[in-house]
């Protein structure tokens, strides 16, 4: 079971950092992934990581956020700055056992509840 949490409100150029908590399951062996989703939009790729650590983000992402994860907090984190008013969006995290990245929606398991991000122009 994951549990997305950290959003809210933030003024373009600033900061905010998600959090994904798993419980139960051995989450060392977990891959997750973020995704988001805009208003009128389908869920979009944001970034994932591997069991291992190795990451891999989208393009519109890619030097401004930085996925991580603590195996002895069960967490994944996803630190985003230079936040758009384009980043706005409900954002989900995903696992699955595995020993690669995923980047695709169906190639994940288990879901957590969406927290949404508002950027401000």
């Amino acid at each position: 079971q994951l549990q997305a949490s950290g959003g809210g409100w933030v003024p373009a150029g600033g900061s905010l950092r998600l959090s994904c908590l798993a419980s139960g399951g051995t989450f060392s062996r977990y891959a997750v992934g973020w995704f988001r989703q805009a208003p009128g939009k389908g869920r979009e790729f944001v970034a994932a990581i591997s069991r291992f650590g190795t990451t891999y983000y989208t393009d519109s992402v890619r030097g401004r956020f930085t996925i991580s994860r603590d195996n002895a907090k069960n967490t994944v984190y996803v630190q985003m700055n230079s936040l758009k008013p384009e980043d706005t969006a409900v954002y989900y995290c995903a696992g699955r056992s595995g020993s690669g990245y995923y980047m695709s929606a169906y190639e994940y398991v288990d879901w957590g509840q969406g927290t949404l991000v508002t950027v401000s122009s």
